[in-house]
């Protein structure tokens, strides 16, 4: 039998169930959120799936009787199936202060429908589970973001101002191939051809069926249409006229779709760092797919052609590093905040980092297998003009083999190594 494969938010998981209440485990469909929950709540708590149709019927017609139960607590799966029920455990949690009554699991946001804030706030913990990370993959730690702040690399033969060897092709090969996997637990182990239609199959369901569950929604020509739009998206800053430039959809509706996508996990937004300066940062959010195999299935990006292709290998590359940071972020619990930086000026940070402390990280992407001094002139600039007093380490995450230093608190830092070091995605078992 296949090995059930720890995920980082497992720990987080347990402890909430200790504490808290009610519980939603929130994620894209596919992630592995059901084998977590039945994982880790044990034959104590009693399992109930909307995607069940008579469960589903009874939550509508009874939602006060559905939400009874015999055990020390009840898993509800895809509660956004039945928003109506969130009223009823309000009710029964209000009446007790046990914790672990409700552990609730969501293939959308439900928390920003409007119909359901009122019932979530301030009862419900919620937690994010998005596909594999490669550090889970591999069964690591998620410490790539506490060792960034410490400067705690492993260094090679990388010296500051020294350019890296450029004979690295296995290791770019390798990065460029975890970032086409994505980290679906069932289209990470495919091939290149059948991953794609998992993929294309995945968004195909998510846009027919679940999209109803959430919203009226029904243009599934025209939602098909800008998920390509918003693949090609992935890594820019969001400009809502331009991508509506190729649909003949209004604003308004054009933003709701935007919503609707970004509540089923399809994409995300990261939000601009503008403390200090708020002359000069830019205010715009920037779009990445969630998963960036995903991305790469809906573009066709093929391996011969992203290995030769500045521009898709960067727009992979980041797409990738993006969803690896998000989650190492998810796991800290709140310990960082996740943003970019932009100026007027056209100076920009691909990421940056705040932790609950205000020590900032500043993180660009290379697609290439070398790096120069060149390339460390914006994260100079931040250091020395944006971050001021604040402790500042500054990272280039390139696809190469080395990791050095390029100056005071400026670091070059292998990504295969560091992000996925002995990551091995074919068979592995227990993702579902």
């Amino acid at each position: 039998m296949d090995k059930i494969l720890d995920r980082w938010q497992g720990g987080t998981l347990r402890t909430l169930l200790r504490e808290r209440r009610a519980l939603l485990l929130a994620g894209p469909r596919q992630c592995g959120k059901t084998t977590l929950v039945r994982q880790l709540a044990g034959p104590q708590m009693e399992y109930r799936t909307l995607d069940d149709a008579v469960h589903r019927t009874l939550a509508d017609s009874d939602p006060e009787g559905f939400v009874r139960h015999g055990k020390a607590g009840l898993i509800i799966d895809e509660i956004q199936k039945a928003p109506a029920l969130l009223p009823a455990i309000k009710q029964v949690v209000d009446q007790s202060n046990q914790p672990g009554q409700f552990l609730l699991t969501g293939s959308a946001n439900v928390q920003a429908l409007p119909a359901v804030q009122e019932s979530l706030a301030g009862r419900i913990a919620k937690i994010r589970l998005r596909p594999f990370a490669a550090g889970e993959l591999r069964q690591g730690q998620p410490d790539f973001l506490p060792r960034c702040f410490a400067q705690d690399f492993a260094t090679g033969d990388l010296g500051a101002g020294k350019a890296a060897p450029g004979n690295q092709a296995s290791s770019r090969d390798r990065l460029l191939d975890a970032a086409l996997r994505g980290g679906f637990p069932e289209a990470v182990r495919l091939e290149p051809r059948a991953r794609q239609r998992w993929h294309l199959d995945y968004l195909g369901a998510l846009l027919e069926r679940d999209l109803v569950d959430i919203s009226r929604i029904r243009r599934q020509e025209a939602l098909q249409e800008l998920a390509r739009i918003l693949a090609a998206w992935s890594s820019k800053q969001m400009d809502t006229a331009k991508i509506g430039a190729r649909l003949a959809i209004r604003r308004p509706t054009l933003e709701s779709y935007v919503n609707m996508m970004e509540a089923l996990f399809i994409i995300e937004r990261v939000p601009p760092w503008t403390q200090g300066d708020y002359s000069r940062a830019g205010r715009r959010k920037k779009l990445f797919m969630a998963d960036s195999g995903m991305m790469a299935s809906i573009l066709g990006f093929k391996a011969e052609q992203v290995r030769l292709d500045p521009d898709r290998a960067g727009k992979l590359m980041e797409t990738f590093i993006h969803n690896e940071l998000a989650a190492q972020v998810d796991a800290a619990d709140g310990a960082y905040g996740l943003h970019h930086y932009r100026d007027r000026d056209q100076r920009e940070l691909d990421f940056v980092i705040e932790r609950d402390d205000g020590a900032l990280l500043g993180l660009e992407a290379k697609a290439a297998a070398t790096v120069k001094q060149e390339d460390f002139r914006h994260l100079a600039w931040f250091r020395d003009r944006v971050a001021g007093a604040r402790p500042f380490v500054g990272a280039l995450l390139y696809a190469g083999e080395h990791t050095g230093r390029f100056g005071d608190r400026l670091w070059a830092v292998s990504a295969p190594k560091a992000l996925l070091g002995d990551y091995r995605p074919a068979g592995a078992g227990g993702l579902d």
